[in-house]
């Protein structure tokens, strides 16, 4: 029986999922004309997937989040791919599950990222995005997942569409699962859409959400005013899952530049002072960066936090 999330003090996740299979040795025969759509790598070149997760098994992760991202409907459909929603999610829990090698120790989390569609802006409706969450998500649980993890999220109206879906989704199946929240601050201090940490709190305070935190977009030091702020005001738990730093285009290649000390030591502070209990990595991080995260925590327990509410 695998250890559950919620009897873990400081859970650790993997690293970067899209750039280091951007980077990985696919063969060009694989794609099939569907180049960027990492997520039909689970059907096409499984062993690459399989291969990235069992190497940040090896560094120490304790959550591998699936190679979903982009797996429902209304990202497939640009790749032709709507109606593999089932097969793309179950091929990449299966992937996810055989790098863990049955270690009771290491959980597989479905990652469901914010699509190409947002509601706010008009991209899309509430009720067809709700539909197709619902289907991602399902898929993802049905396949065996420990937990589901919304991230990336730009959007508040958005958001809260996933989580409503997230949690019907859960109820459904009679799984009692932990529902991962994780939101984009961008470098103007708010979300794409404009809200601030403080109103994506006070939306999701009706929920009953595993974790709130941050992923993506900038690096610790970009993150750090707005994880302050949800160590005094968030009454759960809280991940921070950074990039490597701020991304910068080097010879048209988009670089990283936080090397793994310290973007492991940012990570230590983020639990001694701030009461971060579940961290990992975003864009450009690293089986390496996940290993020097590892032993960097090694034996930390997360700072007692007194929050106002």
């Amino acid at each position: 029986m695998r250890v559950s999330l919620t009897n873990i003090p400081l859970i650790i996740v993997d690293g970067a999922c899209g750039t280091n299979l951007q980077g990985a040795p696919v063969p060009p025969d694989a794609w099939q004309g569907r180049d960027g759509c990492n997520e039909w790598l689970n059907l096409a070149a499984p062993e690459v997937v399989r291969d990235l997760h069992s190497r940040f098994v090896t560094a120490g992760a304790q959550v591998l989040e699936t190679n979903t991202f982009g797996a429902s409907r209304l990202v497939l459909a640009e790749y032709g791919l709507q109606d593999q929603v089932e097969a793309i999610n179950a091929a990449a829990v299966a992937l996810a599950r055989t790098a863990a090698a049955g270690r009771a120790d290491v959980s597989v989390a479905g990652s469901v990222g914010p699509g190409t569609k947002l509601p706010s802006l008009g991209h899309i409706g509430v009720a067809e995005l709700r539909d197709a969450l619902l289907e991602h998500m399902g898929a993802l649980v049905d396949a065996g997942v420990d937990a589901l993890i919304i991230e990336t999220c730009q959007d508040l109206l958005q958001l809260k569409t996933a989580v409503r879906a997230g949690l019907d989704v859960i109820e459904s199946r009679g799984r009692n699962l932990p529902l991962m929240v994780s939101v984009t601050v961008e470098q103007t201090g708010t979300m794409l859409v404009g809200s601030d940490i403080a109103a994506v709190a006070t939306a999701l305070e009706p929920f009953p959400v595993f974790s709130l935190g941050l992923n993506c977009a900038t690096g610790p030091a970009e993150m750090e005013s707005h994880i302050r702020w949800l160590s005094h005001h968030w009454p759960g738990r809280i991940s921070c899952i950074p990039n490597q730093g701020l991304p910068e285009v080097v010879d048209g290649r988009t670089c990283y530049g936080l090397d793994p000390d310290s973007y492991a030591r940012a990570l230590r502070r983020f639990v001694t002072e701030f009461g971060v209990s579940i961290v990992g990595g975003c864009c450009g991080t690293t089986p390496e960066h996940t290993a020097r995260l590892v032993t960097e925590l090694a034996g930390v327990v997360p700072a007692t936090r007194e929050v106002s509410r």
